[in-house]
C-alpha cells in the first residue's frame, strides 16, 4: 500500500506512526513545506513568555523518527498539484525548484491550517506579525526585544495567552477585539467579566468592541499605531490572532467540504473520495451537542483524527467520537475549563437551553486553606441533556471540564450528574462533589 501524507504537523505526525504500526510494510511519503515537523504550536505562548526555555520540547517527534519507522521524509516540499483520477501527486523541492510525481493507493490529506489575514490598510507594514509555526515563534520572540508597546489582535486563547507572556516581559500591552468580550467562543460573560477585571488590573488596555480600521506606519515601513473605529493605539510591534481557515486549495472541487473550505469527513476519517482521507485543522469535526458538523481547529482533535486514520486507512474499524471542543487555559493565576457549547452560543447552533450557575468553595470550610470557585452547567431545554459547562478558580478543577466532556459525549442529563459516584477527601473535595452540587442547583431550578 502506497500511502502519500501531506502536511506533517499534529494528524499528520499521529496518522504517519499509526500507519506504519498497524501496516507495517505500508510505503509511507511525507511532504512537509517546513523544515520541520510536529511543532506545538499551542506553545508558542510559553515559548515567548520564556517559561519554555528550550523549543526542542515543543517537538514531539521529528524527520528522522519517521524516517527510522520507514517513511520517507520530504521536508521543505510543497506539493503543487494532486491528479484525484490518476493517483498521483506532484511536489516541489523549495531549495533545488525540482519537481517530484509520486503515486498512490491512499491520500492523507492533513495540511492543517493558516492564519486569516485581514484586508486591513497598511496591514504589509513592518513588525505586524502571525502566530502559528515555528519560524514565526522565533520571529516574535527576536522583534519582542526591542518591542515596547505590543498590540495583540483577537481575544480567543492565543491572543490571551500572548497577552499574558508579553506583559510579564514588561512590555505595554493592548488587546483588540471587534467583539465585545474575549474568549467569547468558551465562555459566558459571567466569567469574562472576571478575566477582564483581572487583566485591567495588570495593567492590560483593553480595546473591544473595536474593529481595525487601519495599520499606520513610519517612513521606514515600520508600523507605529492601529486604528479603530474607537480609537487609534499605539504599537511598536502587532501580532494578528483572528482565527484561522482551513488549508484546502489542493483538494478544492474534489472532496465535499463546508462553505468555509473544510473538508468533510465520516466517522472512519474518509472524504467523499473513498481513498482520501483527512484530519486535523484542515477539516470540519463532527460535534456532540448538536451532532452537526463543525469547524474547531483544537490539537486535540488533530491527534485524534490522525491516529484513527491510521487505524482505518486499511479496513474501517474505530469509530470516530466525535468532540465537545474542550479546552482549557491558565491565565494571571486562573485556571478556566470549557466544554461544549455556551449559553451565547448555543442559538447560533440551533440548540434552546438553559444555565444555572454555582459559586462555592472547592473543598469543606474547616480545612486551613480553601479556593471559591465558579462553575456554569449548559443543558438543553425538554431533555435537561448536558450540552456545555465551564470552570474557573484560582485553585486547579480543569479536569472537571474534561468529566463535563464525557457526560456531553455520553448524553447525560442534569440528574445523572447530580446523583453520579464521585469520591470525598477533605484535601480535594466536599461529601458532595462540586459537579454533583452544579447537578443538584440544575435539578432545583427545573423543580425537579
Amino acid at each position: 500500500m502506497k500511502v502519500v501524507v501531506i502536511g506533517c504537523t499534529h494528524a499528520g505526525t499521529a496518522a504517519v506512526k499509526t500507519i506504519l504500526k498497524e501496516n507495517p510494510e505500508a510505503e509511507i511519503t511525507i511532504f512537509e513545506r517546513n523544515d520541520n515537523i510536529s511543532f506545538l504550536s499551542c506553545g508558542i505562548a510559553l515559548y515567548v513568555g520564556g517559561v519554555v526555555k528550550d523549543p526542542a520540547g515543543l517537538f514531539y517527534s521529528n524527520p528522522e523518527e519517521l524516517s527510522k519507522m520507514g517513511a520517507n521524509v520530504k521536508i521543505k516540499h510543497n506539493v503543487k498539484s494532486i491528479d484525484t483520477k490518476s493517483k498521483k501527486v506532484i511536489a516541489e523541492d523549495m531549495n533545488t525548484g525540482e519537481e517530484i510525481e509520486v503515486s498512490y493507493d491512499k491520500l492523507v490529506n492533513t495540511t492543517g491550517s493558516w492564519p486569516i489575514i485581514p484586508p486591513i490598510p497598511g496591514i504589509e507594514s513592518k513588525n505586524i506579525l502571525l502566530c502559528k509555526n515555528y519560524d514565526q515563534a522565533n520571529v516574535i520572540i527576536r522583534q519582542t526585544k526591542d518591542a515596547k508597546k505590543i498590540v495583540i489582535v483577537g481575544g480567543g486563547y492565543i491572543g490571551i495567552e500572548l497577552v499574558e507572556a508579553f506583559q510579564k516581559s514588561g512590555k505595554q500591552v493592548t488587546l483588540i477585539d471587534g467583539l465585545d468580550r474575549i474568549l467569547n467562543k468558551y465562555l459566558d460573560k459571567e466569567f469574562t467579566d472576571i478575566l477582564e477585571d483581572d487583566l485591567k488590573k495588570n495593567g492590560i488596555n483593553l480595546a473591544l468592541d473595536q474593529c481595525v480600521k487601519s495599520f499606520k506606519a513610519n517612513e521606514n515601513g515600520e508600523v507605529t499605531s492601529v486604528e479603530t473605529t474607537k480609537g487609534e493605539y499605539e504599537a511598536d510591534m502587532v501580532i494578528l490572532c483572528v482565527g484561522f481557515r482551513p488549508n484546502n486549495e489542493l483538494l478544492k472541487g474534489k472532496v465535499d467540504m463546508l462553505p468555509n473550505d473544510a473538508i468533510i469527513v465520516d466517522e472512519y476519517m474518509r472524504t467523499s473520495d473513498p481513498d482520501i482521507f483527512a484530519a486535523g485543522d484542515s477539516c470540519a469535526v463532527h460535534y456532540n451537542p448538536n451532532g452537526n458538523y463543525a469547524y474547531i481547529p483544537l490539537a486535540t482533535n488533530a491527534v485524534r483524527m490522525g491516529m484513527l486514520i491510521g487505524k482505518n486507512i486499511s479496513t474501517p474499524k474505530v469509530k470516530y467520537r466525535g468532540t465537545q471542543s474542550t479546552s482549557g487555559l491558565n491565565l494571571f493565576g486562573y485556571n478556566i475549563g470549557s466544554t461544549g457549547v455556551t449559553v451565547s452560543g448555543a442559538p447560533q447552533i440551533g440548540l434552546n437551553v438553559r444555565s444555572v450557575i454555582v459559586k462555592d468553595n472547592y473543598r469543606p470550610e474547616f480545612m486551613p486553606t480553601n479556593e471559591e470557585i465558579i462553575m456554569q452547567l449548559v443543558y438543553e431545554v425538554g431533555t435537561n441533556r448536558i450540552v456545555g459547562g465551564q470552570v474557573m478558580s484560582k485553585y486547579d478543577i480543569t479536569q472537571s471540564a474534561n468529566t463535563l466532556s464525557l457526560a456531553i459525549q455520553n448524553k447525560m442529563t442534569i440528574e445523572d450528574l447530580a446523583y453520579v459516584d464521585f469520591f470525598f477527601q477533605p484535601h480535594f473535595d466536599r461529601p458532595w462533589n462540586y459537579l454533583n452540587i452544579l447537578g443538584l442547583a440544575a435539578l432545583e431550578q427545573e423543580g425537579l
